[in-house]
């Protein structure tokens, strides 16, 4: 009989043991025994992963519209046009005006009416846009995402880099969190939100194409984050976000033939619009560095003929007397290959280096030059630049008889003229004054004063009174695709003296 108890006592123990190593425990209760198993759920099949995958991807979309949505506003600008009212632009021909206006071109007052989106980035009512959503508006609205509307007051704008802020009296309001732009990174999952063609409250989903665009030719200072989210006519102005709800862009223009998005938008990074909105707000205006330097960028003949075996730089044609540049002894031919430690690989980059370099700042500058790379210590100037608050005109030379207008890229596209042309254009001559007799006219581009460049009206301006109008001041234009010269000739009695 012990025989046989100490036999079950080995077959028990041995049956246990026999179970620990094929990973299983026997347990018992008082009232039960139950097997429980290392691994009891079957392992999924690749179609139930890849559905868990897109499910989540999705819960992330739906918490990011939840999220962003009610931050999200539609903003409706209105301004008023005279009658007469052609703006800027370059003369089109009476013709043109008096068969689709009639004699005097048009006759009768109207309202032209805007519509783009904005983002609240703060509890007091500030609102992130595109300036050119609310460019020369006489009345700004927004509507929030439940209707309710609002007058806004435009805080400041910055037409170059496309941006404005504007502030509504508003309470219990959802501001979107700004996020790290830098911290973006080309493939990652983006959403642009905002109101295209009038559909509020609209998101479309993509990647980050690219970064750091800055050859588009939008604005005059540019650093694109490119997506292919879908960015509409409408959506000007609304937050571009990453997967936690970030706003990590404001949504600016697409690349299209047709007007509608063909994969190619760009929008503003969030880092930049956060430093320009703060300079706006504190300041009425926005505070950027300045080198004094004419410049261009470096193509391969030009690196040959200086003997630069770099790829990428920017070639210094002229650098201006008394300015930053000039102090710490940059020459003509010096070739920036680095600014502040960031290597240089084109002009727009340069300058928007610059510019956001805030005046004051000592900055390491690598020139190469002379076949040698040679250091330079600037400390940087402040731009020229007017107050946002209320945009100073442009200049206007009225004793002479003309009305200018610094010549952008966009008012260049306007008049069909290659956007690299530097100059200003004439806007307005009044008849029988000295300008009309040089023999200017409208949509002529001024190149030069005495010989010396022109590249903005205010330039012109001081180029005009130091010249002596009594001998004659001698400008150079551009007509079409010819250039020629002319002379402002003013009698003494003309001017007063």
């Amino acid at each position: 009989m012990n025989r046989i108890r100490r036999s079950l006592t080995a077959l028990v123990i041995g049956a246990a043991g026999a179970a620990l190593a094929l990973g299983a425990v026997t347990t018992f209760t008082p009232d039960t025994a139950s097997t429980v198993h290392a691994d009891p759920t079957p392992a999924a099949t690749p179609t139930e992963r890849a559905l868990s995958a897109a499910q989540d991807l999705s819960a992330a979309f739906e918490n990011i519209a939840t999220t962003i949505q009610p931050s999200v506003v539609s903003i409706r600008s209105a301004r008023r046009v005279r009658a007469n009212q052609r703006g800027d632009l370059p003369d089109l021909g009476g013709e043109f005006f008096e068969r689709f206006f009639g004699p005097g071109g048009g006759g009768r007052d109207y309202e032209a009416r805007g519509l783009g989106s904005g983002v609240i980035v703060a509890a007091d009512g500030t609102i992130l846009t595109n300036n050119h959503v609310v460019d020369q508006a006489d009345e700004v609205t927004v509507i929030m995402s439940d209707d309710t509307e609002y007058t806004a007051k435009v805080v400041g704008t910055d037409p170059k880099t496309d941006l404005a802020v504007l502030r509504i009296d508003a309470k219990n309001l959802k501001p979107a969190k700004l996020g790290d732009s830098d911290a973006l990174r080309v493939g990652e999952w983006v959403v642009a939100v905002g109101n295209p063609f009038g559909l509020s409250s609209s998101i479309s989903a993509g990647i980050v194409s690219a970064k750091g665009r800055n050859d588009v030719r939008i604005a005059e200072y540019e650093d694109f984050i490119q997506t292919d989210a879908a960015i509409n006519p409408g959506n000007s102005g609304g937050p571009l976000v990453n997967l936690r709800g970030e706003v990590v862009g404001i949504n600016t223009a697409i690349m299209s033939r047709t007007g509608g998005g063909m994969g190619i938008g760009f929008a503003i990074p969030a880092n930049m619009a956060q430093s320009i909105m703060t300079s706006l707000i504190k300041e009425g205006r926005v505070v950027r560095g300045w080198l004094g330097v004419e410049i261009q960028d470096v193509n391969a003949d030009l690196a040959s003929s200086l003997d630069y075996t770099g790829k990428t730089g920017v070639l210094v044609n002229n650098v201006v007397s008394g300015s930053p540049a000039a102090r710490a002894g940059m020459r003509a031919d010096d070739i920036i290959v680095s600014f502040d430690g960031k290597k240089v690989a084109n002009v727009t980059e340069l300058r928007s280096l610059v510019a956001a370099t805030r005046p004051g700042t000592k900055t390491d500058v690598e020139v190469w030059r002379d076949r040698a790379s040679k250091a330079l210590r600037i400390e940087v100037d402040e731009a020229e630049t007017a107050s946002n608050e209320h945009p100073a005109a442009e200049p206007e030379v009225s004793d002479l008889g003309v009305g200018v207008r610094t010549l952008t890229p966009e008012l260049a596209r306007r008049a069909g003229l290659d956007e690299e042309v530097a100059g200003v254009m004439v806007t307005e001559v009044e008849p029988l004054s000295t300008a009309s007799r040089a023999g200017l006219a409208r949509g002529d581009i001024i190149l030069s004063v005495q010989g010396q460049p022109v590249s903005s009206a205010r330039e012109f301006e001081s180029a005009v009174d130091k010249g002596d109008l009594e001998q004659g001041v001698r400008l150079q234009i551009r007509r079409g695709e010819a250039r020629r010269s002319l002379v402002l000739r003013q009698p003494k009695s003309d001017h007063g003296g």
